[in-house]
């Protein structure tokens, strides 16, 4: 199973948008279309590839738009960029999401006392390469860390892509702690203070910041896969997200999406153009103590 990708829009610019499509050349929708796993005999997942490593555009899975592409995260009229909290630069890892999960914000969840976030599980992919944005890859789960963001669950999966050189020797949360020394601790204080530039508090974690382990975390994706089937399914209430999809539902389904359809949604957004640049000031160091 492959995807592919068509930029839309103006890199660096609010109308950018990524579009996904199947290996049949078809448009589909990379939160609802693109199976969870891509080997549940071996629990392989398939991840989507927001943010490539080192890179600080706040790209995600626009969950309210049609066709869910990727898009750049707009804060009070403005772009989107993580701010670089020294020592760290950019995102330290591969961020994504998996596809067919979704974080239930009207489920409280019984671990950390917190609703959902309303978004697809987040991914941390820890391997060698740094992805493309869109790149949609086959990861081996490794652990989850719990952070409790403004309040909200937003669970932090740890895994590598199956590709990686060294994925064998990676099966379990705690080869990650000794083969890759610091990674994780890294990983907590990265999550912890990457808002505090913005001049919000730091965020805060269930299980006192401690990772669970591959099976938990497997469990916590299928039960947010679980929440997803019932959210396509008109068994709980969508809110503002936008469930259209042209795989996984019938002509018959409000949520359908027809190829026809599909492509007018692509053509209603605009050619692919220019590459604005990106602001200088993406490149500042942020120093914040660590309490």
């Amino acid at each position: 199973m492959s995807f592919t990708t068509e930029e839309r829009g103006n890199p660096n610019t609010s109308n950018y948008r990524v579009f996904f499509k199947n290996a049949e050349g078809k448009y589909i929708s990379p939160f609802h279309d693109i199976p969870m796993y891509a080997d549940e005999a071996q629990n392989i997942f398939h991840m989507v590839v927001e943010v490539p490593r080192w890179t600080n555009a706040k790209m995600e899975i626009a969950t309210k738009d049609p066709l869910n592409p990727l898009k750049q995260d707009v804060k009070k009229g403005k772009l989107r960029y993580v701010a670089n909290v020294f020592p760290h630069k950019g995102y330290i890892w591969n961020y994504g999401a998996i596809p067919q999960t979704w974080e239930d914000p009207g489920h409280k969840d019984g671990d950390t006392g917190c609703c959902g976030d309303n978004d697809p599980i987040d991914v941390c992919e820890i391997g060698t390469k740094v992805c493309s944005r869109g790149e949609v890859i086959k990861v081996k789960v490794l652990g989850v860390l719990a952070m409790i963001d403004e309040g909200e669950t937003d669970w932090k999966v740890i895994a590598i892509n199956i590709e990686d050189p060294e994925a064998k020797e990676y099966n379990n949360i705690g080869d990650v702690r000794r083969l890759k020394p610091g990674y994780l601790e890294a990983t907590v204080d990265w999550f912890r203070r990457y808002k505090v530039p913005d001049g919000k508090p730091e965020n805060q974690f269930a299980f006192n910041g401690e990772f669970k382990d591959k099976d938990f975390a497997i469990e916590t994706i299928k039960t947010t896969h679980g929440f997803w089937k019932a959210l396509v399914s008109k068994q709980t209430n969508a809110g503002g997200l936008n469930c259209k999809n042209t795989c996984i539902s019938g002509g018959d389904s409000p949520h359908f999406c027809s190829e026809g359809d599909a492509k007018a949604v692509v053509a209603a957004t605009c050619p692919c153009g220019n590459e604005e640049p990106i602001p200088c000031t993406v490149d500042k160091w942020f120093y914040c103590g660590k309490n």
